[in-house]
């Protein structure tokens, strides 16, 4: 049962690195962004073939797959997303779904439909004795990196002047740029640290889910389900429903192999029953 909530709880982990930039760019922009699994995708990319074919680090090439996907998170932005924010949702829904199919399509064509090949780093190879139980090396590795950009959100949302802004144009926009906040720009900064962690999660998922092409489409229910239970526009909710949703699954696996990922189906409508608002319903980010 331990290694069970163990791997779940990593599970979660990868599942919050990617989705809680999702969360915060629907809290503070209201934009129902599909293609949040494509910036990961992005991500992964740029980590795999730049420790594949150009031999950099497994540190090194996290920390470009951030920016790779900050990188083209800021150009969309700047040349597609910011001409739909006052747009009908569904026009937002049907330009993030295109650039989830464009984005299949373009990795399809440029890599091949298979999945990238992805070796641990010896560092991250094996496992370590931890409370009794052998668990995996890489496992810990993303729980402990979970943990830290979910410290690091709330220190730099919560403790400096970019997080109160962004807290500012959360609770009203209009106030927030009637008192000098470039809201547009906070937009655009905002957007980008979102793609960027979602990068950042993509490349960390080369080592548990595996990469390919229609990553951004197979994982994109599970994404949303980790902001909507959680809560959109706070950091603290989407943590917690990655938690959940990360052993929920990985119980029901283990133990019901046979009713697949119904289960996990089941837990959302019932958290959303419960808690239809999320966890953490919205006041500021938090």
């Amino acid at each position: 049962m331990g290694i069970v909530i163990f791997d779940g709880v990593a599970y979660g982990m990868l599942l919050f690195l990617i989705g809680v930039g999702l969360s915060i760019t629907m809290g503070l922009m209201n934009f129902v962004n599909l293609a949040h699994g494509s910036f990961a995708m992005v991500g992964g990319y740029a980590a795999s073939v730049l420790m594949n074919r150009w031999g950099l680090g497994f540190g090194l090439s996290l920390a470009a797959a951030f920016v790779a996907a900050a990188l083209v998170g800021a150009v969309l932005e700047f040349v597609f997303y910011r001409r739909l924010y006052r747009a009908h949702p569904l026009d937002q829904v049907l330009l993030s779904i295109g650039v989830v199919f464009v984005s299949m399509a373009a990795f399809t064509y440029f890599f091949g439909p298979t999945m990238q090949p992805f070796t641990l780093p010896p560092a991250l190879d094996g496992q370590v004795a931890l409370l009794g139980l052998e668990v995996g090396r890489y496992r810990l590795f993303l729980i402990v990196c979970g943990v830290a950009v979910l410290a690091a959100l709330l220190l730099g949302l919560g403790k400096t002047r970019y997080g109160a802004m962004v807290r500012a144009a959360v609770d009203n926009q209009r106030v927030a740029g009637g008192t000098g906040i470039h809201v547009q720009r906070l937009f655009f900064l905002t957007f980008s640290l979102g793609c960027g962690l979602a990068g950042l999660g993509g490349a960390l998922s080369l080592g548990m889910l595996g990469l390919e092409p229609s990553f951004p489409l197979k994982y994109l229910v599970y994404f949303l389900m980790v902001v909507c239970v959680g809560g959109a526009g706070t950091v603290t909710g989407p943590f917690i429903a990655a938690l959940l949703v990360g052993i929920v699954d990985v119980a029901g696996k283990y133990y019901l192999p046979e009713a697949g990922a119904f289960l996990i189906y089941v837990f959302m409508i019932a958290m959303l029953l419960v808690r239809p608002n999320g966890i953490v319903a919205k006041k500021g980010i938090a």
